[in-house]
């Protein structure tokens, strides 16, 4: 079975407070104190670095330790967790999962830049030339929650803005991708304070490629990522980030069951 960012932070945990119990009750033993106290610090900051940054450290250690992952379906998982790879008969197919951040509704664009959005996303299923599924999941949220969280997320945008804004030689994308987020933080919360009731979206793509060998099918799927990446961020007005570790297992788990529910979908989020 494979481990999750959860158990790899629930593991750091217990060895903070193994190293703290070696600590206190180390009174007589300097020596034992001491390696207590390191287990302790130790700990500590590993599980805050799973908690928040699990989607680089796990892919980080596990591609240092080249472990491989078999799931109990036969799916195997390579040690940059970014792919998934499966042998069906005498060939190997190899999948990927990639975020699609949107920073724009329907509701919030005229009938005429509907008509247009609709022709651009007919447009970029016309020219792919491989399979690619895109998943939209939505959910209704609780409104004061919803709200804390957009104000916390506009005004960590605003900082970033102005962060970048304030250096010698800015980057203008990085600047433009700023402005738009602040633009859709801002448009969410005028709805709120209209009243209407948000909806979250989730909203991933999913791509397989096949190959003779394990090697072949990873080169190819990432030459059709990087592709794909490229048609969904300028047809579709989008952010598309490639998804690793738990959260492309969290997609790969969510083709087969979707939570039941917002109280089980945010349990899985976490």
């Amino acid at each position: 079975m494979a481990l999750t960012t959860k158990q790899y932070m629930y593991a750091s945990m217990g060895l903070a407070f193994a190293g703290a119990v070696m600590a206190i009750s180390s009174s007589a033993s300097s020596i034992l104190g001491l390696f207590g106290g390191i287990f302790a610090g130790l700990g500590g900051i590993g599980a805050v670095l799973f908690f928040k940054y699990g989607y680089l450290v796990v892919p980080f250690i596990t591609q240092r330790a080249k472990i491989v992952m078999v799931t109990d379906t036969g799916y195997e998982i390579p040690p940059s967790q970014d792919v998934i790879i499966k042998k069906v008969g005498h060939e190997y197919y190899a999948s990927a999962f990639l975020a699609i951040r949107i920073f724009e509704s329907a509701t919030e664009r005229s009938d005429e830049q509907n008509v247009a959005y609709n022709k651009y996303f007919e447009r970029a299923i016309s020219n792919m030339r491989y399979p690619v599924k895109i998943c939209y999941l939505l959910y209704a949220e609780d409104v004061g929650e919803k709200r804390k969280m957009i104000e916390t997320r506009k005004a960590e945008a605003q900082l970033r803005l102005a962060r970048e804004k304030d250096k010698s030689d800015p980057d203008v994308l990085k600047m433009e991708k700023f402005e738009r987020e602040i633009s859709m933080w801002d448009s969410q919360l005028q709805r709120l304070i209209k009243g209407v009731r948000p909806m979250a979206v989730l909203a991933y793509a999913m791509t397989s490629s096949p190959g003779i060998s394990k090697e072949a099918a990873v080169a190819t799927l990432r030459a059709q990522v990087r592709e794909l990446k490229v048609l969904l961020q300028n047809s579709l007005n989008v952010q598309v980030d490639q998804l690793a570790a738990d959260e492309m297992k969290r997609c790969f788990e969510w083709e087969y069951a979707f939570p039941s529910g917002p109280k089980e979908l945010e349990e899985a989020l976490i």
